[in-house]
């Protein structure tokens, strides 16, 4: 049986694909669409959304997913990255990732500060 021929992406055209909503990512320069597994992934969409629009090898190989969680991936390969872009070791990835950082961030800020005002609130209201 023959192998299928596997589209080719560059790591432009991964990291534009977050601009559709969709979630790719490469590792072991394998494309992958994980968009429909955000929910599921046990460490959490925010990490599979981290890793969005750029190479995740490393970040991937660093966590020790086991055998099962390697063979589950398998499904979600929608492609491979161009030979051009294997050896670049940098990229920006998901354009949109930095949006939804600082996002975070500012909801957090705003968190922190809300709950440090009702607590002086509380303290201030015992005297």
């Amino acid at each position: 049986m023959a192998t299928k021929e596997l589209k080719q992406f560059s790591l432009a055209e991964v990291a534009d694909a977050c601009k559709d909503g969709d979630t790719l990512m490469v590792i072991h320069d394998k494309v992958y669409d994980v968009t429909k597994f955000l929910t599921e992934h046990p460490g959490g969409e925010e990490v599979l959304i981290e890793a969005a629009g750029k190479d995740a090898t490393a970040d991937f190989d660093d966590v020790g997913h086991s055998t099962d969680a390697k063979e589950q991936m398998k499904q979600y390969v929608v492609g491979e990255l161009i030979e051009a872009d294997r050896k670049k070791k940098a990229s920006k990835g998901c354009n949109l990732s930095i949006d939804r950082r600082l996002a975070m961030a500012a909801g957090s800020a705003v968190a922190v500060g809300v709950g440090l005002a009702l607590i002086f609130k509380v303290a201030g209201s015992k005297k």
